[in-house]
């Protein structure tokens, strides 16, 4: 994912706990408050944290989406709604809106308006067995479609993308993935091979296309709705705004059933979709019981990212991210993954083992040692597509800013890379060059922790696996002290 505003780091989701303060209210929310009619301290308390669990995922996605299609003057911005954006290079250090990036393929965006008629994704056919993906997340961060290599293959097509109330009716033969949000994200991730594979890449993103569907059938257009006042959360971030961003993207987003008890409790203290919450309006016992809330709230996330969970060697085997049906109103591990890497594809996409740690607990911290990853001859992880390990800084979760410009060590580097004498691979963690012989095995890391975060595109199934996660034929190798 693990990934903003606009530079959306972790250290920032710390701020995050006030800004969660501010979330909206209608006149009558206003009025109870006014009147004095509200729950007691321990109560809103209580909701503020689950509401903030509830609430982390979709505010990371709007101060995304507002950096990638709202403010045009933000270094990260892409493209208006609707337009696409195909990026002619991988992720570096440079890019900090989303935490945690993959910078194996480079990527096209687009931010999806869907409210006056869907949107159509055309692909190309594959010619050269190159890996390509399209992941469509909504508001919610639930990835509610696919369209690639594994899931619709190599021949091209078009495809639909509409929103929850849409009722029209699609071109014949033509696929539709269901947004449950107005908003919506499409990421698409082209293979690279190699360095001198670029120019193959910015010719099969050509290919791609992204037009309403009007457009897309030559038709006039319906009316176009107003766009609406969208909140500058990069500059208001730090300020007690969070719920305010919350209501407003919640207005885009139909509560599902399993949604409806949790906004009944943000209800109950002025959180309304579309209104304005006064914090300041807030009796002063419930203004510090939000406060207290939110901090327990992030709390929470932070255990349930840092928790036991399954791990193999040392790696975490987590793959938290899904559909809608996946989560099934587990808040919790849905704002666990977005902290951790929001838009994590899911396991059957793509599987994210990852470490801060050696097996026995220890913290990697290459400011006092240095590390390394031996991959036994033959036990490369299975994936059809291809793998890599990626350094991140162990505060920010972002890419490290290194001498030789290196973010991972990856399957298609393999045959540059120097083999033990056993035709085993030993990757080398280290803040320091190993010197021009091991140069090529080399995977800079910061001044401080580490971060390593595996990925393996369209995991294997078969025989040698790593699916189901942590049951798998296949573990990823223990990191290990190289002092």
């Amino acid at each position: 994912m693990t990934e903003h505003l606009p530079k959306f780091r972790a250290a920032c989701l710390t701020a995050a706990i006030y800004l969660l303060a501010t979330l909206a209210v209608p006149a009558h929310g206003l009025a109870a408050q006014q009147t004095g009619a509200f729950p007691d301290a321990a109560t809103v308390e209580n909701i503020a944290a689950q509401g903030y669990v509830y609430g982390l995922p979709t505010v990371m996605h709007y101060a995304i989406t507002y950096e990638y299609s709202v403010d045009t003057t933000s270094p990260q911005y892409k493209a208006p709604f609707n337009h696409l954006l195909n990026g002619a290079r991988v992720f570096t250090y440079k890019d900090t809106v989303v935490i945690t990036p993959n910078s194996d393929t480079p990527y096209s965006f687009a931010c999806l308006d869907l409210r006056a008629e869907p949107v159509v994704i055309s692909v190309p056919p594959v010619t050269d067995g190159r890996y390509f993906s399209v992941q469509l997340v909504d508001a919610n961060t639930y990835n509610f479609g696919y369209i690639g290599s594994r899931t619709t293959g190599n021949n091209g097509g078009s495809y639909m993308v509409a929103a929850p109330e849409w009722q029209g009716t699609a071109p014949a033969g033509m696929r539709v993935f269901r947004s449950s949000t107005q908003y919506a994200l499409a990421l698409f991730r082209t293979q690279l091979f190699n360095s001198a594979d670029i120019n193959n890449v910015i010719k099969f993103q050509t290919g791609y296309a992204v037009q309403t569907l009007s457009a897309y059938l030559g038709q006039t257009p319906p009316p176009a709705l107003p766009m609406p006042a969208f909140p500058n959360i990069g500059q208001d971030f730090v300020k007690p705004k969070f719920f305010d961003y919350l209501a407003f993207a919640l207005q885009f987003a139909p509560a599902a059933p399993e949604e409806k008890a949790i906004r009944a409790q943000l209800a109950s203290i002025g959180v309304v979709a579309g209104k304005h919450f006064d914090f300041a309006a807030l009796p002063k016992d419930c203004q510090e019981a939000v406060l207290r809330g939110l901090k327990k709230g992030e709390a929470m996330i932070d255990a349930s990212i840092n928790g036991p969970g399954i791990r193999v060697n040392g790696w975490k085997m987590s793959s938290p991210f899904g559909n809608r049906e996946y989560f099934n109103g587990n808040w919790l591990k849905r704002a666990g993954g977005a902290k951790a890497g929001i838009y994590g594809n899911d396991a059957e996409e793509a599987v994210y083992p990852m470490t801060r740690a050696l097996a026995d607990g220890t913290p990697l911290d290459s400011s006092k040692h240095k590390y390394r990853v031996t991959i036994p001859a033959g036990q490369y992880p299975p994936a059809k597509a291809f793998w890599s390990v990626t350094m991140y800084d162990g505060k920010t979760q972002l890419l490290i800013k290194n001498p030789i410009d290196r973010y991972l060590i990856n399957s298609p580097m393999l045959p540059d890379m120097k083999k033990n004498a056993d035709g085993s691979l030993t990757i080398l963690i280290q803040r320091d060059s190993p010197g021009k012989k091991y140069k090529s095995n080399w995977l800079p890391a910061p001044d401080g922790p580490i971060f390593l975060v595996m990925r393996l595109y369209w995991p294997e199934t078969q025989g040698m696996s790593v699916l189901p996660l942590g049951k798998g034929t296949w573990q990823p190798p223990r990191v290990e002290l190289n002092d």
